[in-house]
């Protein structure tokens, strides 16, 4: 990922913090030792427990990450973001059974995390009550063990009953598809889900909206917009089915040679209607060659220049038996418009955004005339 940096690498998981993460501890000093007045010592306990709590939030991740590597299913990475953490895994198993564990395996983290927290906070023998929790979200005043143990014990707690709701993108929203999906179809568990954690959206932006919450109203945004791609994601996948490369790629895509220029190629986009091409030597591809470097090239260095000096060198070549839906996700994943289609080490042609998006009307066009 071009924006985040790799700390480690556990279970051959990488485990990468986006570039803008500073931003999160920067805040945390500023909040502690700024607007609540408390120095040099409040901002040294805000970076403190915000890195202790990202340290929580990875835990979580890693429960989602290992029960997904349980199933066989790929865990790509984790990445640490300012306002929390995603476990991005190759894929989300349709088994309700997997799904479940999967989505309730972070928040089980956080669960067990809080039980251990209990043996070592200085409670009462009466256990927690309400007053003992208000006590605990006032009792990080000072730089203190007990302090950052009080703060992480109920940061920990929040974190796991907040990703239990039955919203998506949050774990809830997984859980409570995979019960829907044990009694119907798939892609209506994912609609009633998708539409539960919508109507949550609306509420909760409803009450920030009155109350004047705007952390409030940003998370309903976020859950609303992810629940709505879910959606989208689930009924882009159903109508690709099992569709391949081979139904849908371009075969009359022309490639390009790393020794024609730039001003050549410049000729082909105006005299056609293909933007990207596959730079080959022979059948073999050695490059990519998209709309945007093609443009940034002529208006740097003009048209002379030659395509192999200005060619993305890494290719992600795709087979013609490769599934539609999983080409569709490694397109979005790397940004890319278009891959060559390679089969024996030979090119075959290019597959495009535009040749899945005709594929997903022209199938949606056959269901809607029966």
């Amino acid at each position: 990922m071009d924006n985040a940096f790799r700390l480690f690498r556990f279970r051959g998981i990488d485990v990468l913090v986006h570039v803008t993460f500073p931003l999160i501890l920067i805040w945390a000093g500023l909040a502690y030792g700024v607007f609540e007045g408390r120095g040099v010592g409040g901002a040294v306990f805000g970076v403190l427990v915000t890195l202790l709590l990202f340290g929580i939030v990875l835990l979580h991740e890693f429960g989602h990450s290992l029960a997904a590597q349980a199933f066989g299913v790929e865990v790509k990475r984790i990445i640490l973001l300012p306002l929390g953490g995603v476990a991005q895994l190759g894929r989300i198993p349709e088994n309700p059974l997997q799904e479940f564990v999967i989505a309730i395996a972070g928040p089980a983290v956080n669960f067990l995390l809080a039980i251990l927290m209990i043996w070592a906070l200085p409670l009462e023998s009466g256990g927690l009550s309400l007053q003992t929790l208000r006590n605990l979200l006032g009792n990080s005043s000072g730089l203190n063990a007990a302090a950052v143990l009080n703060y992480l014990f109920v940061s920990n707690l929040f974190l796991a009953i907040f990703n239990l709701a039955p919203a998506f993108p949050l774990d809830g929203g997984r859980v409570l598809r995979a019960l829907l999906a044990a009694q119907m179809g798939y892609v209506r568990a994912t609609r009633i889900a998708v539409g539960i954690g919508q109507s949550l959206a609306w509420a909760l932006g409803l009450w920030g909206f009155i109350s004047g919450n705007l952390f409030g109203i940003l998370i309903a945004v976020f859950i609303y917009v992810g629940a709505q791609q879910e959606g989208q994601m689930i009924m882009v996948r159903s109508a690709l089915g099992n569709l391949t490369v081979n139904e849908a790629y371009s075969r009359r895509a022309v490639a390009v040679t790393p020794h024609q220029t730039v001003g050549e190629v410049a000729q082909i986009v105006l005299q056609s209607s293909q933007s990207n091409f596959a730079v080959c030597e022979g059948s073999k591809v050695v490059g990519m060659l998209s709309y945007p470097r093609l443009v940034r090239a002529l208006e740097s260095d003009g048209k002379n220049q030659l395509i192999g000096t200005v060619m993305h060198p890494d290719v992600v070549g795709v087979h013609p038996e490769d599934r539609l839906f999983v080409v569709q996700q490694k397109m979005l994943e790397a940004n890319q418009e278009a891959f060559p289609v390679i089969a024996d080490g030979a090119y075959l042609g290019l597959i495009t955004r535009g040749d899945l998006g005709e594929a997903v009307r022209l199938l949606a066009a056959l269901k809607e005339a029966g």
